[in-house]
């Protein structure tokens, strides 16, 4: 392997969604330079279907406050739904619900403590800034979603490799309406996710749970391609 694709492998591994930000916000060039990697993301004809508010500070506190009435009020306005079936896409959810509430210490019978962890999402962690990624309805929305997820994680990848990071939070989805009111977004405009970001809080239990991945040979099929599988490096 060259000393190129070893940084980056080493890169793309040490990327992981810390649950605890510290509130120190990040400098603009900084921010600048995060959005600047994340828009030369690939796109389906270079469609680019990608529009990001970037909210932080007094209109990032304003959100939050905005959000956590609306989870109080059950006023939920998802515009993508989040069924993972019942098979081993619904496992693998299960598994990472037992992870994050293990690590703050809430059993699965603390009702309250398992909303103040849905809380804590919609304060987005602490984190001083949040992404939030809106894409228009291009017919059934599968191709600007992939973009939107390679766009992602470029941004993810240019926070790691300042030394900086970001969690993506599906949950700021399931308060799209709430999301739009708040920052003025007109409604042909989806929301597929928000990503928290800042600097992870190193000595919070919660910086890296480990989640870890499932093994390649779970998820790749090959096909005349002898020797991929003989050896691998394990996915953290």
């Amino acid at each position: 392997m060259s000393s190129t694709a070893s940084l980056f492998s080493d890169l793309v591994r040490a990327r992981h969604s810390p649950r605890q930000f510290l509130p120190t916000p990040l400098s603009p060039a900084d921010i600048r330079g995060v959005l600047e990697d994340a828009q030369t993301a690939p796109s389906n004809s270079n469609t680019q279907p990608w529009t990001v508010h970037i909210v932080s500070g007094a209109a990032r506190n304003a959100l939050s406050k905005e959000l956590l009435k609306a989870y109080e009020d059950g006023r939920t306005s998802p515009d993508f739904t989040g069924d993972y079936g019942d098979g081993v896409h619904h496992e693998r959810s299960f598994q990472h619900a037992a992870l994050v509430y293990g690590a703050r210490g809430v059993a699965r019978s603390d009702v309250e403590g398992r909303k103040e962890v849905i809380r804590e999402n919609l304060r987005f962690y602490d984190a001083p800034h949040v992404a939030l990624l809106f894409m228009p309805q291009l017919g059934d929305g599968v191709r600007a979603g992939g973009d939107i997820g390679m766009y992602a994680q470029n941004f993810l990848l240019s926070l790691t490799a300042r030394g900086l990071h970001g969690i993506p939070q599906a949950v700021l989805g399931v308060y799209a309406d709430t999301v739009r009111e708040s920052l003025g977004v007109p409604g042909d405009l989806k929301l597929a996710f928000g990503i928290a970001f800042g600097t992870g809080d190193q000595n919070s239990p919660m910086y890296d749970i480990g989640m870890g991945r499932i093994p390649l040979h779970q998820s790749v099929v090959l096909h005349d391609t002898p020797g991929v599988l003989d050896e691998h490096r394990p996915l953290a």
